[in-house]
């Protein structure tokens, strides 16, 4: 009996316990199962997103190929309005920037390429697209503006060719002691696959109009050197005494 009545009260203390904890526990088991499946349509819908942006770039990246402007143009578009979280996005702006420079629009790719550097994210094409800009401001002749965008950049893998586009920004410049350490730093570059043509950024630094002036300033400073010692020279036999004869005179 005693058994019985212990069943009992531990099955009323379960419904008490149920009654004043169980809303909690569904509401909690409602939440999980919600969030999960939350999850998953997110999960399902970011990969379909990117499954898209990819099918776009594919058809973007034939367009550039056979030099469409118009239609590469609507799709970069497309990538850029309604994909623009991913990496698609960034490329597609990569591909346009060469497209552009095909058809010798070269503001449309400087434009395209800062807009590129403009958006959060995709720090590895930025580094591309920052190489690019550089090239496209030095075919433009604006060395000013590829030294206010290399200038301080840390970025090791592409370090080396950044210091060379350096170098020429600072050499159109008449900066020539700055782009010779510019062609240095990029020779001097410890990465076991050279990223750079060495033996042309060597030419660059041999070239430098400043080496030359050094080497003539040197030249003309020893040849200066040679004539005021010659001149001391001979001033100091001028002034030497003349010779005293056996009668104490002076000889003529």
């Amino acid at each position: 009996m005693d058994d019985l009545q212990s069943e009992k009260e531990q099955i009323e203390e379960l419904r008490a316990w149920w009654s004043e904890y169980g809303l909690y526990i569904i509401a909690g088991v409602v939440i999980a199962v919600g969030g999960l499946i939350g999850f998953n349509q997110y999960t399902s819908q970011k990969l379909a997103g990117q499954i898209e942006a990819s099918e776009l770039f594919e058809t973007l990246a034939e367009h550039v190929s056979d030099g469409k402007l118009d239609e590469a143009e609507l799709i970069a578009d497309d990538l850029a309005n309604n994909y623009a979280s991913t990496t698609y996005a960034a490329q597609s702006r990569l591909s346009m920037a060469r497209l552009y420079m095909d058809k010798n629009r070269d503001q449309d790719a400087v434009d395209v390429l800062n807009e590129l550097l403009a958006v959060r994210g995709n720090d590895a094409l930025k580094k591309i697209g920052r190489l690019r800009l550089a090239h496209v401001l030095l075919y433009q002749d604006k060395p000013q503006e590829v030294a206010d965008l290399l200038e301080g950049v840390e970025a090791a893998a592409f370090a080396a060719l950044y210091d060379e586009l350096l170098g020429d920004a600072y050499l159109a410049l008449d900066r020539f002691e700055e782009a010779g350490d510019a062609y240095r730093r990029a020779l001097a570059d410890p990465a076991p696959n050279p990223t750079i043509d060495r033996a042309l950024v060597q030419m660059k630094l041999v070239d430098i109009p400043e080496v030359v002036v050094a080497k003539i300033a040197e030249t003309d400073l020893l040849e200066s050197a040679q004539s005021t010692e010659e001149e001391g020279v001979a001033e100091t036999e001028q002034m030497e005494p003349a010779p005293v004869t056996e009668e104490g005179g002076e000889s003529e």
